[in-house]
């Protein structure tokens, strides 16, 4: 699940507060050198390797000099704010965020404990580092209880699994706010955001962008994040939601906004995906407990063939509308809708507007129940 490393809800409104509140300090211009130094203790062979990140991709810039007693020392000149790696003998790695304060690092294999002091934006990436890994140590658990569930082809335990998996997104996505909520506006809060799905977060996202924007002018991965949301803009939350045109079973062309006035789930989906065909129960048991007041599906199947797609609605009693141009992830509305895999939904409310995105499991029924209970 993880994203590039560099870059449901708590408050926007208190986490933007804590960052760009009115009376924030004017534009920063860095100008200045950093010292990296610290200690190695019961150091095992090899090198400590210095490494620059460039948006995607990270190079080395220099092997860092290491006493016999484990002391090192660098000075390292910078052209801006950016994110480092220290690559302590190739058995331990680092990450900094460096700009005007020194910073300090020592680690000890044998205990392998690490004190990093200093730079406060180093601290903050160290911190949201920690929670990746307890994240990323939660998620290999439920991997290896789900592939064992699928050898055991036990169902239930495999969609318990997955509603889990979500709880566990969410849980981390909140945990990195709150740790940017306390930023102070620091760059550093871009190693956090790698951990956000734009598709879900883009507002949040497009406001801490905007503001770090402001703050640091310079930072090439500030330009790459506002690119790419530029790119997501029109599929935001509160966006209206791009028209649907296609033909449905009997060769009718039906529109999405045939439906205006309703709260709808767009459902893309198809009848050979198997996490679509398991997520249609769910959606078929909110849709008979919901529709009576105001709530309707609006399937967009992305299969290839007539007959895959129609055998699929009545296996699964699909009553709701459905449209196809049986393009596969070539359909029209796939491209409109940016969808690169399925299943994916969009909830629209009645105005004609992006309420949310990728429901699903209880998180679908959580949504429905905030509209309708």
């Amino acid at each position: 699940m993880m994203k590039k490393w560099i870059y449901n809800i708590f408050s926007l409104g208190i986490a933007m507060g804590f960052l760009f509140s009115c009376g924030e300090e004017e534009k920063q211009v860095f100008d200045g050198q950093v010292t990296i130094s610290g200690q190695i203790q019961n150091r095992p062979e090899g090198e400590l390797v210095l490494s620059q990140y460039d948006n995607n991709s990270i190079n080395v810039l220099d092997t860092l000099m290491v006493a016999d007693n484990g002391e090192f020392s660098y000075d390292l000149d910078l052209e801006s704010p950016n994110f480092y790696e220290l690559d302590l003998f190739g058995a331990k790695t680092v990450r900094l965020a460096l700009y005007e304060e020194d910073v300090q690092v020592s680690y000890d294999f044998n205990t392998e404990e690490l004190q990093l002091s200093g730079s406060s934006d180093s601290q903050l990436v160290v911190a949201i580092d920690s929670l990746t890994t307890v994240y990323q140590e939660a998620g290999n658990e439920l991997n290896s209880a789900f592939y064992e569930a699928m050898a055991d082809k036990d169902q239930e335990k495999i969609k318990q699994i997955q509603e889990q998996a979500m709880d566990l997104e969410l849980d981390h996505a909140e945990k990195i706010k709150e740790i940017i909520a306390e930023s102070d506006g620091s760059f550093a809060a871009l190693a956090g955001m790698g951990m956000l799905d734009p598709r879900t977060d883009f507002n949040y996202l497009d406001s801490l962008i905007t503001g770090l924007g402001e703050r640091y002018p310079d930072m090439k991965l500030i330009t790459s994040w506002k690119q790419e949301l530029d790119e997501l803009r029109a599929l935001s939350i509160g966006q209206p939601a791009p028209e649907i045109s296609l033909p449905n079973p009997e060769g009718d062309i039906v529109k999405l906004s045939d439906l205006q006035g309703k709260y709808v789930l767009v459902d893309f989906w198809a009848g050979w995906c198997k996490p679509c065909r398991d997520e249609n129960p769910n959606v078929v048991r909110l849709y008979n407990k919901y529709k009576g007041d105001g709530f309707e599906v609006f399937g967009v199947s992305l299969d290839r063939t007539r007959e895959m797609w129609l055998k699929a609605i009545e296996e699964d009693g699909l009553e709701w509308t459905q449209v196809s141009d049986l393009k596969y992830f070539n359909s029209e509305a796939a491209a409109t809708y940016q969808i690169n895999a399925i299943p994916a939904t969009y909830m629209i409310d009645p105005e004609g507007n992006i309420l949310a995105k990728d429901l699903r499991g209880r998180s679908l029924e959580r949504k429905l129940e905030e509209l309708f209970d």
